[in-house]
């Protein structure tokens, strides 16, 4: 039986609100919404933490970003720890399988040598190692105004620096793409798309604002931004039908965390809050453990397997590895994963099998059972006090969370908040006993 291709394409900061399948109708994203439409198209689905590197980390690995080694955004100087091969990636268990394996994008889980992709399970790399970049020079800028670090062109071929001035990131990303599905069509291969749009800066090419000449600035940049990802999803999709490998290709589409309100968006010194991106009606945004910083815009498409319909049970982006392991023939239980495989619930035979989904940033701990999610110290802005120190919501009644029953369930609440500091404990003992050491500055 001929094992099926995956790739998984990742936006960055793309609001659960920021797609024409999720309910945006400003927006035009014809190509992902046409994916949607032939797969799964989840509505519950939850990025592993709501900002960059622990997101990503848990999506690759399998694993709460924690016991994964990668618990806040990472810094994008060359001597930056992050991600090692000490945790596995679905990229290494799938070259066991016999797989190739390929990353273009962005990369942001180290810069260390031995935290690269070339070290953790990517045949080839093609892309950038930090957080964000300039779209036409590609150099990394952000937090380097303080004259800590100066900025650094960051722009790779596997372990080579190259120079492309002039072109457009995302595009760039799309043909590196393109030439790698095109380079493996006789074999197996896993791709992992990580484009950096809608991430800031907020650059994009005058043919993609032409088509939104009447949005708001903040709004018109961000529909050229994700148009453009949307032309490459489009691009890659051609590609695989044309190649003929439309029907035997997994490909998974999710967001890494909630839409950015960060003021940096605006890029002319404004200080009020980005507007932009919108989380769908949803509270909170990047940085908060309230439904718009994690509840993520997901779809899944292979072939003719899995009949198009929509998923709403709550899933999480540690449930991929295993899943997409278990599709390609391999077996999830031989690595240590804190999601569980849905390829049954894809299928159409059962549920996802959770019994609670956990979160953590910095002082920020969340909880979901059921319908019920309780949030300990969330915030819904970075730097900004909590909304509350214990938050509960009914998701089913409440999907919003504007509602606090904390007082009107104090035994649900009491229960809940224990098993979030129960998790919560065991992540912190792991990290010390085998992470921390991986940040400490000799």
């Amino acid at each position: 039986m001929k094992k099926p291709n995956v790739i998984i394409i990742l936006t960055d900061d793309q609001g659960y609100g920021d797609l024409g399948c999720m309910g945006a109708a400003d927006l035009k994203t014809p190509r992902i919404d046409a994916l949607a439409n032939e797969g799964v198209r989840f509505t519950s689905m939850y990025a592993a933490s709501p900002v960059c590197s622990p997101s990503r980390a848990g999506l690759l690995t399998g694993r709460y970003p924690g016991n994964a080694g990668v618990r806040a955004i990472l810094a994008g100087h060359r001597r930056a720890s992050g991600l090692t091969p000490k945790v596995p990636t679905l990229a290494a268990a799938l070259k066991k399988e016999g797989y190739a394996t390929g990353v273009c994008g962005k990369w942001h889980l180290g810069l260390k040598p031995e935290c690269r992709p070339n070290a953790n399970g990517f045949d080839e790399f093609s892309g950038f190692l930090a957080g964000c970049l300039d779209y036409y020079s590609h150099i990394f800028y952000y937090g380097m105004s303080d004259g800590g670090f100066n900025p650094t062109h960051d722009l790779w071929e596997n372990e080579n620096e190259v120079w492309a001035n002039g072109e457009y990131l995302t595009e760039r990303i799309t043909r590196k793409s393109v030439d790698f599905i095109r380079r493996h069509s006789e074999e197996p291969f896993f791709l992992y798309v990580a484009y950096n749009a809608p991430h800031y800066p907020m650059h994009a090419p005058q043919k993609y604002l032409d088509r939104f000449p009447d949005l708001p600035r903040e709004r018109r940049i961000m529909a050229a931004m994700l148009s453009a990802v949307d032309d490459g999803v489009g691009e890659i999709a051609d590609t695989l039908e044309a190649l003929g490998l439309a029907e035997d290709t997994i490909v998974y589409f999710q967001s890494d965390n909630g839409p950015s309100r960060e003021s940096r968006n605006w890029l002319d010194g404004t200080e009020d809050l980005y507007y932009g991106g919108t989380s769908g009606g949803f509270t909170g945004h990047k940085f908060s453990l309230f439904e718009g910083g994690i509840r993520v815009p997901a779809l899944l498409k292979w072939g003719h397997k899995i009949s198009p319909r929509v998923l709403g049970d709550a899933c999480i982006a540690t449930d991929i590895f295993p899943t997409v392991l278990e599709a390609c023939g391999g077996d999830p239980t031989a690595y240590e994963t804190d999601g569980v495989s849905i390829l049954s619930a894809l299928l159409g035979d059962g549920e996802p099998a959770h019994g609670c989904l956990f979160w953590e940033l910095e002082d920020q701990t969340a909880v979901r059972r059921g319908n019920y999610k309780l949030v300990l110290s969330g915030r819904l802005e970075e730097h900004k006090a909590p909304r509350a120190p214990v938050f509960l919501a009914d998701l089913e009644a409440d999907p919003g969370e504007t509602r606090n029953l904390a007082e009107a369930e104090p035994a649900l609440c009491e229960e809940l908040t224990q098993l979030a500091l129960a998790w919560r404990e065991g992540i912190e003992e792991t990290w010390q006993n085998e992470f921390a050491a991986n940040y400490t500055v000799t």
